[in-house]
């Protein structure tokens, strides 16, 4: 009996001995890969906090960047809108110095116009002659037709004809 009893304890601790030996080996397996895991969630847990940290950054620097980058536009906006007054300031004294230079022109026309209509027309004719032939016709342009032609009577023919060519080009005054 001694002996079927111990047989039976040693076939029973066989069956149940290697089992447990067995079943805490993989316990510990699943423990080891489970703290594992647990550290690599952690890992994965600081990467993403630290992913969202950056990302907030990054996006508080974008919305900086966005404001400065409108303040700036409004600043160019605000020049060009300045240089643009400007310019059209400019146009209108252009076109106004453009009227008083022609004003002047016509006025300074007009004396030296008067200044040859009192000549006598051979006087007339000798400067004129030396004059170069357009800005001669210029001239005789705005002298009224008769003088003209007492003045182109006195001249050597030849300036003559060549100041009446000239004369034949120009465009009417306007009246």
């Amino acid at each position: 009996m001694k002996l079927i009893w111990s047989l039976a304890v040693v076939m029973i601790g066989g069956l149940y001995g290697a089992p447990a030996t067995k079943s805490y080996e993989c316990t510990k397996i699943f423990e080891d890969r489970k703290n594992e895991l647990l550290v690599e969630l952690e890992r994965i847990d600081e990467q993403k906090q630290s992913l969202d940290s950056l990302k907030r950054a990054t996006e508080d620097l974008l919305r900086k960047k966005e404001a400065m980058v409108q303040g700036k536009d409004m600043k160019v906006d605000q020049k060009l809108s300045e240089i643009r007054a400007k310019e059209e300031s400019i146009k209108k004294m252009l076109d106004e110095n453009k009227k008083v230079l022609e004003q002047i022109k016509q006025l300074k026309s007009d004396k030296v116009s008067q200044t040859f209509a009192k000549m006598k027309p051979a006087a007339s004719a000798q400067i004129l002659s030396q004059m170069p032939a357009s800005d001669a016709a210029d001239i005789m342009s705005t002298l009224n037709s008769k003088v003209v032609g007492q003045i182109l009577a006195k001249m050597d023919p030849k300036k003559g004809s060549e100041i009446t060519d000239k004369l034949r080009k120009l465009p009417e005054p306007p009246k």
